[in-house]
């Protein structure tokens, strides 16, 4: 994670998301920064994936929500994820970007 609204993204220990794909369903799991251990579960249609996601918070309580992200390709071949979010019982939209990591 590169940027986010609901937080301050820490640049040495930022969220890491890993991702898997079959068929149109997406699953994963992420941590660091502020996150313990999450999970996600949705769909991918085209450049756009809608996930369902809870995770467990360093300071103690639980969030939830959903997603609505866009697949972006950069200029190096790798991918961003702009990703429109809320948490449940919070309207309050929020907007996070990823971008997958440079290949060592």
């Amino acid at each position: 994670m590169i940027s986010s609204t609901a937080s301050e993204v820490n640049a040495d220990d930022p969220t890491r998301f890993v991702y898997e794909e079959a068929d149109g369903v997406i699953w994963g799991t992420y941590t660091g920064d502020t996150v313990v251990q999450g999970r996600f579960v949705g769909t991918r249609d085209d450049d756009r994936l809608v996930l369902m996601y809870v995770h467990a918070l360093k300071a103690g309580p639980r969030a939830a929500g959903r997603s609505d992200s866009r697949i972006e390709s950069l200029p190096d071949g790798r991918l961003r994820l702009v990703e429109h979010f809320t948490f449940d019982g919070d309207d309050t939209p929020q907007v996070s970007v990823c971008e997958e990591l440079p290949t060592r």
